[in-house]
Parts: C-alpha cells; structure tokens; sequence
C-alpha cells in the first residue's frame, strides 16, 4: 500500500474497532472512552511499526521519544478524536492518521464517526457556500476569537465535539471556517490539516504562518481552516484585534 492507502485503511480499521466496542456495551462514559483510546492505539501502533518500521511514531496514547526529532518521516495518530463524544454516544468524533515528511503534513486520513474515511489521496470538490456563512466552533469551549469573528462576519455558529470532525465540516461542505484558539497538539490537527491542504483548503496558524509537525514541543496554540476565499479576511480581522 501506498502511505495515503496505509493512512486510509488504518484509519478505517480503528474506526470499525471502536465502534464494536461502543455496540458490545461492556463499557460506558469515560470508561468507554479510555478502553476504546486503548485498543484504537494498540492497533495503530502495531500496524504502523509493522508496516513502516524505518518511520517515527507519535501517538497521543503513546510515550513520547526524542529520538523522532531525528526522522524525516514521522507517523501522527490521534487513536480517538473526541473521547468525551465518543463516550457520550455522539457521532462527532474520529481517527487520525497522518504522515508529515520534514514537517509538513503531506499524508492524512480522517475516519467520521468510525465510518466515513476523509483522506488526502482522494480529494473532492467542497460544495459551494451558502449565503450565510458557517463557523465551526468546540461545543464545550468556544474560541472568543471565533465568536467575534462570527459576529463580524453575520455567521452562523456550529458547535461540534472534536478536531477532526470541526475540520471535517469544513471539507464536506457543512462550514465555511474553524478556528480554534484554546490550545491542540499535533496529534489533534495533524491528519485534518493534511486532508483539508489536500482538498484546497487554506490551513496555517492564526497568524498565518503555515502548521509544522514533529516539533520538540507538540503543542499547537491556535489552527485556522476555511476556504481559500475567505483566509485573507478572517486573516486581517484576527490581525486587528
């Protein structure tokens, strides 16, 4: 398999495994959400290392090495992205799995839900935006940033759980901007960033500058991902404030 399929299929399979566990009933709420981080990353892991043994790995479920600061080729997974979804039965939730090469976010894969499986190999076209645009913001912990910026633009606001499935909104044509202030890590936005650069999408810090992976320190202060049209806008307006 090609690294795109590899992405794809991982991502899949994971997706397919926590839905299983969701369906057996065994676990419920936060336990659920733990078993399922659990057995998700023991699956990507083993496949990763199996299949791409001479790559790095960074998980969130995982310890983390230096010894990936030293690889070209580093593999990026979030096993479940959206456990508080996931655990509540909520849909907005999914997999990642991402290939940044040098830094850049080149491969990536996103699995909705388990099931639909977004991936940078197989871009399509976003569908066109309506009148009133849509901005994609946590259900939980709202960006102040992306409030305002709402505001000033009329939009409509959309509360989702997880990165991805923010990120996702955008590629399916079910929003027009996420931007998020409140802190990620690589692992959050990694695999996202890689599908939606691949779908034509405009993604980079909220300063503009472009999203770097495999860093000593894999925290992400802010993301930004929209349409192309728009970025010069929601640029300028978060440069005002």
């Amino acid at each position: 398999m090609t690294d795109a399929e590899l992405a794809a299929h991982l991502a899949a399979q994971a997706g397919a495994v926590l839905l299983a566990l969701r369906t057996e009933g065994r676990f419920a709420g936060k336990a659920l959400g733990a078993e399922g981080d659990r057995l998700a990353n023991a699956l990507l892991c083993r496949e990763l290392r199996a299949a791409r043994p001479a790559d790095a790995l960074l998980s969130e479920e995982e310890a983390d090495s230096a010894a990936r600061l030293s690889a070209a080729r580093v593999w990026i997974v979030d096993p479940l992205d959206g456990t508080r979804e996931y655990g509540e039965g909520r849909d907005d939730w999914a997999v990642h799995v991402a290939l940044a090469v040098n830094g850049a976010p080149l491969v990536g894969a996103v699995a909705l839900a388990g099931r639909l499986v977004l991936r940078s190999d197989q871009p399509q076209a976003v569908p066109p935006p309506p009148a009133q645009l849509r901005l994609v913001v946590s259900r939980t912990r709202p960006a102040a940033e992306a409030l305002a910026l709402a505001a000033e633009l009329d939009g409509e606001v959309i509360p989702l759980g997880s990165a991805g499935a923010k990120a996702m909104a955008v590629v399916l044509g079910q929003a027009d901007i996420y931007l998020h202030s409140g802190g990620q890590y690589e692992w959050d936005s990694c695999a996202p960033v890689a599908v939606a650069l691949a779908h034509g999408l405009h993604a980079s810090r909220l300063d503009g500058s472009a999203l770097l992976y495999n860093q000593a320190d894999t925290y992400l202060p802010d993301l930004l991902i929209c349409r192309t049209e728009h970025a010069a806008r929601v640029l300028a307006f978060l440069q005002s404030r």
